[in-house]
């Protein structure tokens, strides 16, 4: 069977320093046509955000033996801040609180599951990352009992969710 040739560091660090100039400049970019245009509706802050966002996957991806629980945890806070950023900038309706970090914390527990169901021999490589996605997974319990949250409803399925996939995580692991 034959295999892509496989990129050398340097190569790839060169890669990497260049697409990393190119997101500058565009972030530059936007921030100035953002100014110029519309000063008064702060889209480029969110283009920028995007951006960043992607060079944070990037660049925990690109490490080396990086452990998919980790990788699911990273992720997992990272598009919870940015749906907290994206949220604030446009007036802060409470969507990112009500809505996007139940369905992410939903979504990061399932594939934690999946991850356990999956590897169960080997679940104690992705148990500190469980047990901070558990921990993670309670914010939105607090959203509630301070009242910070308008819908409830999606708050408590995640935070059940999680409980229910600790409790599974446990049983198939001991």
């Amino acid at each position: 069977m034959i295999y892509p040739q496989k990129i050398n560091s340097t190569k790839s660090d060169k890669i990497i320093k260049i697409l990393a100039s190119v997101s500058v400049l565009i972030a530059i970019t936007l921030v100035i046509i953002n100014k110029l245009t519309t000063p008064f509706i702060p889209w480029a802050a969110l283009c920028n955000c995007g951006i960043i966002y992607c060079w944070i996957t990037v660049i925990y991806s690109i490490k080396k033996n990086t452990n998919i629980a980790g990788h699911v945890l990273i992720q997992t806070i990272a598009i919870s801040i940015l749906a907290l950023y994206i949220d604030y900038k446009i007036g802060f309706k409470g969507w990112s609180l009500d809505i996007a970090i139940p369905i992410i914390i939903i979504v990061a527990n399932i594939t934690m599951l999946v991850l356990t169901i999956v590897s169960y021999k080997k679940y104690i490589k992705y148990a500190i990352y469980q047990l901070i996605i558990v921990l993670f997974s309670m914010l939105p319990v607090f959203f509630i009992t301070e009242q910070m949250i308008q819908n409830k409803t999606l708050g408590i399925i995640a935070s059940s969710v999680s409980s229910f996939n600790f409790l599974i995580s446990l049983i198939l692991c001991s």
